[in-house]
């Protein structure tokens, strides 16, 4: 990976310094490969380790006697402290860039790991997700700020490969605690260590990029919209970006918390085989993601989201009513067919309002966490009191929110 500076002649008209004038010039300078895969490398790491929580959720149920409603507290907790600080970091690193965040966060995460592996309380789960969350909460903003700097304005290309990294840690995820935390015990999670170190070893060279970034990038224009949309149409828009975002991670909240225990319980499979179910459904997201992103910069990011939420629909209808076989395939299909969704969702904010792009992304990526924590919980609460078959029938419902996507604004659209 290369830390070197890419350099260009600056823009005529003067602006204040700092890093939405980098995200107008990114357009005009070449894409800078080496870090978007960086940061997607470290997106991998971040998100595999946070994917240790909902994997090793049935072995800490069984072991300290949790409830289905401790457990998607656990997961409300990362959520929340996750969700929670990521817009006011992006608010703050818009005006005033801060390239150590990226290795700072990353050590937040590795004190959350050790913390996990060695646990023995309720309370002590709740402080290690704590941590790993305020780890994300730094990374991401600030991760997918750089993505698009090094874009060169492939901005959906750069998004996907960002987020995909992401996907594939959790799908990763699981497989690794299959194989090393849940044969063996709890405290086999301090392996994780090791990733968090290479982690840190990683984003202090993109920080290094990111700092010589900033100076090349000095006095540059600001972004300015390409749009010509009143202000109401604007937050009309991101309101509706945001009930996306609500729809589809409810939805992705019984897969990521509560998929093991719904094969489980439906098909009486053991934890080790379940887990390849989760594997393969997470799998299919990263695939999705990878492919949506270059695909919203060629048809356009509002075609992708219809086809994203909307287009698994049907499938998440059919799902609660299969046999394992077509479980499997349908639950798969879903994740191909749902994961562009976020890239393309992020990217159309971020075109909607430019020069606010850590903002946009902290909102957005803490709208996914916050979403998710919150039906982590309230599924994890319906499914005591009616059990988890029956949770899997209502969410089924959930991407039916796709049709409010003809409400969003036609933009200018397409490849850079």
């Amino acid at each position: 990976m290369t830390s070197t500076t890419e350099h260009t002649a600056p823009a005529q008209a003067p602006s204040p310094a700092g890093a939405a004038a980098t995200t107008a010039a990114s357009s005009a300078q070449p894409l800078v490969m080496s870090i978007i895969l960086a940061c997607g490398g470290a997106h991998l790491i971040n998100d595999m380790i946070q994917a240790l929580l909902p994997s090793i959720y049935p072995m800490l149920k069984t072991g300290y006697g949790l409830s289905f409603t401790q457990v998607g507290l656990i997961t409300l907790t990362f959520q929340v402290t996750a969700s929670l600080l990521q817009p006011w970091i992006g608010m703050y690193t818009d005006r005033h860039p801060k390239p150590w965040l990226l290795p700072s966060g990353a050590v937040a995460t590795l004190i959350g790991i050790v913390l996990l592996s060695m646990a023995g309380s309720f309370g002590a789960f709740l402080l290690a997700a704590a941590l790993i969350g305020i780890g994300s909460s730094t990374f991401h903003p600030e991760a997918s700020r750089i993505a698009r700097m090094a874009s060169g304005g492939r901005f959906g290309l750069a998004q996907s490969t960002f987020q995909v990294g992401g996907n594939a840690g959790s799908a990763f995820g699981p497989l690794l605690a299959a194989a090393i935390v849940v044969p063996y015990g709890q405290g086999n999670v301090a392996w994780f260590v090791l990733l968090a170190v290479l982690a840190i070893v990683v984003l202090s060279r993109v920080a290094g990029w990111y700092r010589g970034h900033l100076a090349a990038t000095k006095g540059r224009a600001k972004a300015r919209a390409s749009h010509q949309l009143p202000a109401s149409t604007v937050r009309r828009a991101l309101v509706v970006l945001a009930l996306l975002v609500f729809s589809k991670y409810f939805y992705m909240a019984s897969f990521t918390s509560y998929f093991t225990f719904y094969l489980i319980d439906r098909f009486h499979m053991s934890v080790a085989s379940s887990q390849i179910y989760l594997f393969l459904f997470l799998g299919a997201v990263a695939v999705g993601t990878f492919v949506g992103g270059p695909i919203g910069d060629r048809i356009g990011r509002k075609l992708v989201i219809w086809i994203s939420i909307l287009g698994a629909a049907p499938f998440a209808l059919l799902l609660p009513h299969a046999d394992l076989f077509w479980t499997g395939v349908l639950s798969v299909v879903i994740g191909l067919v749902i994961a562009s969704a976020f890239s393309a969702i992020v990217v159309y904010a971020q075109e909607l309002v430019p020069g606010k792009v850590g903002m946009i992304a902290g909102v957005f990526f803490g709208l996914m966490f916050g979403f998710g924590g919150i039906g982590a919980a309230l599924l994890g609460h319906l499914a005591d009191l009616y059990g988890i078959a029956w949770v899997y029938g209502l969410c089924a419902f959930l991407p039916l929110a796709g049709l409010l996507t003809v409400f969003l604004p036609d933009l200018k659209e397409g490849r850079a």
